[in-house]
């Protein structure tokens, strides 16, 4: 064999029982076959073998599991960014002559999704009141074959009723997607019956997960998930994944997996540095309105604490118990000219301008809301607004960075 066949064709093989905290990072287009039987038999819709590096290898194969273990789900496949998540739902349970319908207060680019694209294929939408369960009643029709669901709700942080919108679907036997996102598979199981319901009620049909957020971590990776507990929902879905060619790098995969075992710790210390910057957020005057749901006065504040928290009535103004993530709405007062708040957000130092969350720096979006909702209560629209999110700074470090940003507004 010549030299340079022998590098290619090398005979060593390593041991297999290498075993370490990190699972080893497989690369791979190809994948080889041991004959033409084995080739034409393989599955990898369950798992029980691989084919082409897109359909899976076994760094994205565990990955998949531990966020069924996560969520509670039976089934996962990985996309390259949350909003190719949110795609893929649609485009694998869709088709011409469907409608879909989605909160008002949703993610903006899914939004978008149904606007331009869905609508081009022939698939219509309407938008409901998420905190308004008769908004979503009346809305559904003959041709409602999915429900978009967000809690909450996506910048404005609203938290409806979502075992009441869940029964509102299924007495209509309408298939229910939720964007998990901010619950991350901490803050409730989105799958599991929902106990505190008035009769047993199963959760939803299918999750979306951006990856981007907690389960990565450090603000260095676009991925997302699809997760469900239903077989004929998953062959569908994986199917469609496949036809679609979409994929994700084994390095970025990598990367949550090494995250995964922090998250929960991550995921309780960020919701704990939010609930001290909301605390002191509620002492400034400038604020007409802090928005977060373990806040007594933020809307559905009583849906989170059911959902997400013991149930209870608490006699703090942030609610200590249940999860809540890390994100913070602020409405400042109509007074405020937009240029006011703009040079607020350029002004912070340690909170630094930019979109998504979930990562070890804290972050500051301003929105125009007038632009955005449809639906939200007269109020909400009043005053600029400003989201915060919060990271693993000292919340100290950070209440001091928002007062000397607004110390000149003054």
């Amino acid at each position: 064999m010549k030299p340079e066949t022998a590098l290619i064709h090398h005979g060593y093989v390593a041991p297999q029982d290498f075993r370490s905290p990190q699972i080893a990072v497989h690369k791979a287009s190809s994948v080889f076959f041991p004959n033409v039987a084995a080739l034409r038999d393989r599955n990898w819709l369950d798992k029980t073998g691989y084919t082409y590096g897109l359909h899976g290898t076994p760094t994205t194969f565990t990955l998949e599991e531990r966020l069924c273990q996560l969520e509670g789900a039976k089934h996962a496949v990985l996309l390259p960014s949350g909003l190719a998540a949110l795609a893929q739902v649609n485009l694998a349970l869709l088709k011409s002559g469907d409608e879909i319908l989605i909160p008002d207060n949703a993610y903006a680019p899914l939004k978008s999704l149904a606007e331009v694209e869905l609508a081009r294929w022939g698939i219509s939408h309407q938008y409901y009141d998420p905190m308004h369960t008769e908004s979503l009643a009346q809305a559904i029709g003959p041709q409602t074959r999915l429900v978009w669901l967000e809690v909450p709700g996506s910048v404005t942080l609203e938290f409806p009723d979502l075992p009441a919108l869940l029964r509102i679907c299924q007495s209509h036997g309408v298939l229910t997607a939720l964007d998990n996102t901010w619950g991350a598979g901490v803050a409730f199981a989105p799958f599991h019956v929902f106990p505190q319901a008035q009769a047993p009620l199963r959760g939803v049909d299918v999750s979306v997960h951006a990856l981007t957020k907690y389960p990565s971590g450090g603000g260095d990776v676009l991925m997302g998930s699809v997760t469900t507990c239903r077989d004929d929902l998953a062959r569908t879905l994986k199917l469609s994944h496949m036809r679609l060619g979409f994929g994700v790098g084994a390095n970025d995969a990598e990367l949550v997996l090494r995250s995964l075992p922090t998250m929960d710790m991550r995921y309780k210390a960020q919701d704990a540095s939010c609930r001290e910057v909301a605390a002191w957020c509620l002492q400034q005057s400038v604020f007409a309105q802090v928005l977060h749901p373990a806040i007594a006065t933020s809307p559905g504040h009583a849906h989170w604490r059911d959902l997400c928290a013991d149930g209870q009535a608490d006699s703090s103004v942030v609610h200590r118990g249940g999860s809540a993530a890390s994100l913070l709405g602020l409405r400042f007062h109509a007074r405020l000219s937009p240029s006011q708040i703009d040079g607020f957000c350029n002004r912070l130092k340690l909170f630094k301008l930019g979109f998504s969350w979930a990562g070890p720096i804290s972050l500051v979006v301003p929105y125009d809301l007038k632009t955005m909702r449809q639906m939200a209560e007269p109020a909400m629209l009043e005053g600029g607004y400003v989201r915060l999110s919060i990271g693993l700074e000292n919340p100290e470090d950070l209440t001091a960075d928002l007062a000397q940003a607004l110390a000149a507004l003054h």
